[in-house]
Formats: C-alpha cells, sequence, structure tokens
C-alpha cells in the first residue's frame, strides 16, 4: 500500500505541501484520461477548468453532470493511505473538482488560499492534486508559496469581475511574495498534496497542451463541514451547493457530528 515516508510527512508540515514517490499506475491514469474525455463530453456548456463535483455521478446539483470514475478514484485505497500520512486516521471525503486547462486559452488560477472558500470548521483540508497529463510550466501548472501555511491565516480576497479565470477571487497585492513560488511539474500519474492554507495558482494555459488536474479534497473528521455557511457568499465564478453536497467516510470514524446520509441517493 501507498504511505508518505518520514521525510516526505516533514515536508508536508514544513512548507504545506509535498510531491509523494507514489503515483498512480499508466494503465489507471489512462483509462482516467478515458473518464475525463467522457465527463467533457457530457458538459459541453461548462469550461472544463470548472468541473466541479465531477464525482457525482449525473446531475450533481451544481451544474456538472458528474461520473463514478472520479469517485472511484478519490476513494482509492492508496490515495486515502497518503491523506492519512498527514491529517491523520479519520478521513473524510468531500469534494472533487477537475481543472482542465485547455491548449492556448485555458483559464489563469489566481493566488488564493482554499480556506476562503469552504465551510469547514475548524477549518482542514488536504487536497491532493492528481496529474492526468504532464503538467509543466509550459503548460500552467500548479505553483506554491512554500511556508505560507504556517500561520494557520487567511488572508483578504477581492473579487474580480472576469471571464477568464478558473476562481474569481484573487489575494491582495501584498499578502505574499510571489518570488518565493515553486512550479510543481508533475508527470502524469504523479500527484502533490497541499494544506488549505497554502498559497497557490496557477499561470494560464498558452501552450499547445493541454493541462488536467483532478482535485482530490478529504478532511479530518474531527471538523465539520458545517452546511449552514456560505463562504465567499457565491462570488467565486464557480457554483456550489454546499448544502447538499455528499460527504464520504473512507477511513477511520465520525468524531465531529458530520451527516453521510445528505446528497446520496435513497
Amino acid at each position: 500500500m501507498a504511505q508518505l515516508s518520514a521525510d516526505e510527512i516533514a515536508r508536508y508540515q514544513r512548507e504545506g505541501w509535498v510531491k509523494p514517490s507514489w503515483r498512480l499506475p499508466s494503465a489507471r491514469v489512462a483509462a482516467m484520461r478515458d473518464a475525463l474525455d467522457d465527463l467533457i463530453a457530457r458538459n459541453p456548456g461548462v469550461r472544463p477548468e470548472k468541473l466541479v463535483s465531477a464525482h457525482i455521478e449525473g446531475d450533481n446539483g451544481e451544474g456538472v453532470r458528474g461520473s463514478a470514475d472520479f469517485l472511484a478514484l478519490a476513494r482509492d485505497p492508496e490515495i486515502v493511505d497518503l491523506v492519512a500520512g498527514v491529517i491523520g486516521e479519520d478521513v473524510i471525503l468531500w469534494g472533487c473538482h477537475v481543472f482542465c486547462k485547455p491548449p492556448v486559452d485555458g483559464y489563469e488560477t489566481p493566488w488564493h488560499q482554499d480556506g476562503h472558500y469552504w465551510p469547514i470548521r475548524p477549518l482542514a483540508t488536504c487536497t491532493v492534486w492528481v496529474a492526468l497529463e504532464p503538467s509543466t510550466r509550459e503548460n500552467g501548472c500548479l505553483r506554491v508559496i512554500p511556508g505560507s501555511h504556517a500561520a494557520r491565516a487567511l488572508h483578504a480576497h477581492l473579487h474580480e469581475d472576469r471571464t477568464d479565470l478558473t476562481l474569481n477571487q484573487r489575494m491582495a497585492a501584498g499578502s505574499f511574495d510571489e518570488a518565493q513560488a515553486v512550479d510543481v511539474e508533475l508527470d502524469a500519474g504523479e500527484m502533490s498534496l497541499h494544506d488549505v492554507y497554502m498559497v497557490h495558482g496557477a499561470r494560464p494555459n498558452t501552450s499547445t497542451r493541454r493541462r488536467t488536474g483532478v482535485a482530490l479534497r478529504y478532511m479530518p473528521s474531527t471538523s465539520l463541514f458545517d452546511r449552514h455557511l456560505r463562504p465567499s457568499d457565491g462570488k467565486t465564478g464557480v457554483p456550489v451547493n454546499f448544502a447538499r453536497r455528499p460527504l464520504w467516510l473512507l477511513k477511520g470514524q465520525d468524531r465531529a457530528g458530520n451527516d453521510f446520509r445528505i446528497g446520496h441517493p435513497g
């Protein structure tokens, strides 16, 4: 089974992100690329950078027709074990967002902190960013500010009324030093893990190669997914319905009274 090494765990704790040595087998990557093409075909009216809750089969109530293939990826025991290495043995899956940036005009992802958007209290999430295709500087790979998670603080975000962004809120100038940015380049099947407070973003894809990452969202069960909260008040540029978002307890036990019935069929 997959497991983060002691050095990888230490790096995650120190820098807020890590690129594990473990990766998806090539056959699984090929199958997920087929699932990606099918997902895009199911959603002709949705920008491929905005395929939110792609793991919920059929109409997910958030503007996307999702696929069970992405739920299977998010529930992969080896990925869950990697996550347990940094958030503990009680793991809840609560989200999956496919960021597929097409060639030439792939949208920019502004610098932001994930915690600004999510109704989780205490705020805690590990995102696993799985590359289904090579993610490079040229095609707009993920960029992170190492150590920016350490203060466990959220910085001000400003709304941008633009149509060429994956998210419509950007961190205010002066909140961090962009000169410290690290490009997280990944081959297909590789992945990175990052903390909910990590400052990160991505340049637009102006290259001739598509770039796709699947962001899998996990929280420790010591936190509550509070369905009454509306972070960012619907101004993110991505439609979400946290009141009906389903949760899955993948490992351990629930410790905060989370609801695992809402959003599930039957």
